[in-house]
């Protein structure tokens, strides 16, 4: 099965592999425990909490590792009232958000919010997205950031599909970070949340991450996660994503050219070099899905958010770019991993070019 649904999880990588089995073998204590199988892990952790900080740019002391970027959210959100956000946030944000004063700023037809200057009633906290799960498209954290210190107003970022895949640098100025190990190579379960040190817990019970979530550390997800992410910085800062880049224009480009109907959402704006959002031609039959013969291809590709897949209604980001629900469910997301080769992208193509034939729409 040719695989390109990254952004939905992403294949554990050979180096978290071996970074998770390590820590089971060798780290089996309770960091909480006060003997030396305790102490050691305990020791591990704070190593990994300084390696991870040092990568996002904030101190040791921020970090709390969760078990995702959705625990993370909620843990930030269950703390404010009035929030600033956008319509194109992940489920795990905008569902945190019901039945509190939230206002939601709108998407440009590029997939890019618009960010207007604080007016009088100024929220208690701005929570805007790095980069989207859907269309990939790069959203203008700096930018929030930048307004919410102006304004004195704190700012939450939700960085998952944009750490692991971009350079983490400066995430850690934002004064909440949320971040999940499986959409870079990292193991399903592990994430992190950098907040101030004095933050509420959302898990109450033992004193565990300095009091701010209760219940036993996982020692192994933690240190799997970590790794996998120093790995990518690495392949980053060697080049790597200026050559992918190259790969997905050249495949936009041939995708083109075989179905000149097809159209890239957020084309001509940043994009992650991963994500390829599409909505693809209309056919004889509406009736039949895109994704399911790309299934039944051997192509595994995606709707949009797995968070979100498998409803009726359209996809809440398509609508709010005022994509119409009739091309909405033509939408197919296209995303690569680190592991994903120049070749698999021209198997894609291929995948795709099957389909059409046999959807009708060549």
């Amino acid at each position: 099965m040719l695989y390109f649904d990254h952004n939905a999880t992403h294949p554990l990588s050979a180096t978290a592999k071996r970074a998770w089995l390590d820590a089971v073998d060798d780290l089996s204590g309770n960091p909480s425990s006060p003997h030396r199988l305790g102490q050691r892990a305990e020791k591990a952790l704070d190593a990994a909490r300084e390696r991870l900080a040092g990568i996002l740019g904030c101190g040791a002391e921020g970090i709390v590792f969760t078990s995702g970027a959705t625990e993370s959210a909620n843990m930030v959100l269950a703390q404010f009232e009035d929030v600033l956000s956008s319509g194109i946030e992940h489920p795990c944000v905008l569902g945190a958000l019901r039945g509190k004063s939230a206002r939601l700023l709108p998407a440009a037809a590029t997939g890019v919010i618009s960010l207007p200057g604080l007016d009088k009633r100024k929220p208690q906290l701005v929570a805007v997205m790095a980069a989207n799960n859907e269309t990939g498209v790069l959203q203008p954290w700096r930018e929030a950031l930048a307004v919410g210190r102006e304004h004195g107003v704190p700012m939450m970022c939700d960085a998952a599909q944009w750490i692991g895949r971009l350079p983490a640098a400066g995430l850690g100025e934002c004064d909440f970070v949320t971040g999940c190990a499986h959409k870079f190579g990292g193991p399903q379960g592990a994430g992190f949340l950098k907040c101030p040190v004095n933050f509420p817990p959302l898990l109450r019970g033992g004193p565990q991450e300095n009091g701010r979530r209760a219940g036993t550390e996982n020692v192994a997800g933690v240190l799997s996660m970590v790794a996998a992410l120093e790995e990518r910085e690495a392949a980053m800062c060697g080049g790597a994503v200026h050559e992918r880049h190259e790969w997905r224009s050249h495949f936009e480009n041939e995708l083109a050219a075989t179905l000149p109907a097809a159209r890239v959402l957020g084309a001509g704006v940043e994009r992650l070099w991963n994500t390829v959002s599409v909505i693809m031609p209309e056919t004889p039959d509406c009736r039949r899905r895109w994704v399911v013969v790309m299934d039944k291809l051997g192509c595994a590709v995606s709707t949009g958010s797995a968070c979100a897949s498998g409803r009726e209604k359209p996809s809440h980001v398509l609508t709010a770019m005022g994509v119409p629900p009739s091309d909405a469910g033509r939408a197919l997301r296209f995303s690569a991993g680190w592991e994903t080769t120049r070749e698999d992208w021209g198997r894609l193509l291929e995948g795709v070019r099957a389909a059409a034939k046999e959807m009708g729409a060549m």
